[in-house]
């Protein structure tokens, strides 16, 4: 199945993508922070150039005012016949910029305005009252007439004091043009363009940035996207690519991999049970319909008189009583796997010596064994400690054991029980000297209705649910049980039980 590489993933078809969010908020981040910045460095070096002004213009007036007091002084406390002029370009090189000085009373003696400065007349008589009254002002003279010829700047109006005393008030401007072409405002606004550009250089790297960051984030997403869109369709195998960084991307691209692991376990899984539950019909059908057939066959000949003389229908009614048999045993092993798999079967549990239980299982074998020429050998020790068990199921569990070992050994073999204590288990085993297991049939034996004879006759085995009775009832123990065999050289069944708790074992001597 083809599927196009998707460079945005499926999740944005509800509304905008993931990516497209992520950089949208990028950019208002970014963005919003950047002009943030342009305003206030902005603001910040207008107010920090304007007070540079202010305060140089300040103490140029300072000196101007320290000097007009000396003269002042010199001339015994008086303005009379005090010439006070003022040279073109002493403060500043523009023609006309306005210097103005009077004395306590209110009168100028400086040179008067000219009608440059009409419009600020009011401000500057304001700002020389203050003065007088010992108050320094600053600030902008800015006229709303939109002339070029019209004065534009800064000023300053400071008291002029001898002792503490004030003897007049000077009102000092400097323009924001000058004639030779250098402009304070215009060197702000190139301040002010700079800062923008570099905002607007900064705010594309951020664009740029953020749609490599996007891309990135939302890559193994749209990954994933696939992925499981992909194991939607059934494609159990679909992996994804584990990102370099173990950031949370990375960690929940290895949760799906390990999901998708657990997931294809888990079908695998279903798929097996799924073909053992075919298997288990038809071998449940198989083992059924041979008795039932032999009955009907049986039945048919004596009900159509086929078979007439008494000793022929006494010889075949014992034949359909042993079919009869066979299907009581099929389903009694049926039913006692069905209830310990499902954990209906309550144990009995008690301490138990396994060598008794042992020798009392072997007596009840012994006859077939000896008539079929094997040898049983109960090697366990007497001394062995006690299992906690429930001793009627492990005697099935022997019974099984040493009928199956008995079936699959040859007339002068051997079968041998042992035992021994290991950990907080005893491990027991059966052994014989049979024909084997060879290593394909081994991993299942254990399972339902499995037979090494493929062709399942009566005369090889019972019922093929003999092992996985055994299985189920140890495991209901708590212990296990695994098989070793070599081909042509026989067979060993182990399985584990818990060695009784010592406190059980002094109740039960009490």
């Amino acid at each position: 199945m083809n599927t196009p590489a998707m460079e945005e993933p499926a999740m944005g078809g509800y509304g905008l993508s993931l990516r497209v969010k992520l950089v949208l908020s990028y950019l208002a981040v970014a963005l919003g922070a950047i002009m943030l910045m342009i305003i206030v460095v902005a603001f910040a070096v207008q107010n920090y150039f304007y007070q540079s002004q202010v305060d140089q213009l300040n103490a140029e007036t300072e000196a101007l005012a320290q000097q007009l007091a000396q003269a002042y002084q010199a001339n015994g406390n008086s303005w009379t016949g005090i010439s006070i002029t003022f040279k073109t370009g002493m403060f500043s090189p523009y023609l006309s910029a306005p210097v103005v000085f009077v004395d306590a009373q209110g009168i100028p003696h400086s040179p008067y305005l000219s009608t440059d400065f009409l419009p600020y007349d009011a401000t500057i008589q304001q700002a020389l009252s203050q003065a007088l009254h010992g108050q320094e002002s600053s600030g902008k003279l800015q006229s709303d007439v939109n002339d070029p010829d019209v004065f534009s700047g800064i000023y300053v109006c400071i008291p002029v004091k001898l002792n503490d005393q004030i003897i007049g008030a000077l009102f000092v401007a400097q323009p924001n043009r000058y004639p030779r072409g250098f402009s304070p405002s215009g060197f702000l606004a190139k301040v002010d363009l700079v800062i923008l550009i570099t905002g607007v250089g900064i705010a594309l790297i951020v664009i740029a940035f953020s749609l490599f960051m996007a891309r990135r984030l939302t890559r193994p997403l749209a990954l994933l996207t696939q992925a499981a869109e992909e194991m939607k369709a059934g494609n159990y195998n679909q992996r994804v690519e584990q990102p370099r960084s173990q950031d949370e991307l990375g960690r929940l691209a290895l949760t799906f991999n390990s999901m998708a692991d657990k997931i294809a376990a888990d079908v695998n899984e279903l798929r097996k049970q799924e073909q053992l539950r075919r298997d288990l019909i038809a071998n449940i059908a198989h083992d059924l319909i041979t008795p039932l057939t032999a009955i009907q066959g049986y039945s048919e000949a004596i009900g159509d008189d086929v078979i007439s003389s008494p000793e022929q229908r006494h010889e075949t009614a014992q034949l359909i009583g042993r079919e009869v048999q066979r299907l009581r045993r099929l389903v009694s092993d049926m039913q006692n796997m069905t209830s310990l798999e499902a954990g209906r079967v309550s144990l009995e549990m008690a301490p138990l010596n396994l060598h008794d239980l042992v020798v009392e299982t072997l007596a009840v074998i012994a006859p077939e064994c000896e008539q079929a020429q094997i040898e049983l050998q109960n090697t366990i020790d007497p001394a062995t400690p006690p299992v906690l068990a429930d001793s009627d199921r492990i005697t099935q569990v022997l019974l099984n054991l040493l009928d199956n070992a008995r079936r699959h050994t040859p007339a002068g073999g051997q079968i041998t029980l042992g035992a021994r204590a290991e950990g907080g288990w005893l491990i027991a085993w059966v052994s014989d000297t049979g024909t084997g297991i060879s290593p394909q049939d081994l991993p299942y034996i254990f399972e339902r209705f499995y037979r090494v004879d493929r062709s399942r006759s009566a005369a090889s085995g019972g019922s093929g649910l003999g092992l996985a009775i055994i299985k189920a009832i140890i495991t209901a123990h708590g212990g296990t049980v695994w098989a070793q065999s070599t081909p042509g050289q026989g067979t060993t069944i182990f399985f584990t039980l818990p060695l009784a708790p010592a406190k059980l074992l002094s109740a039960s001597n009490a």
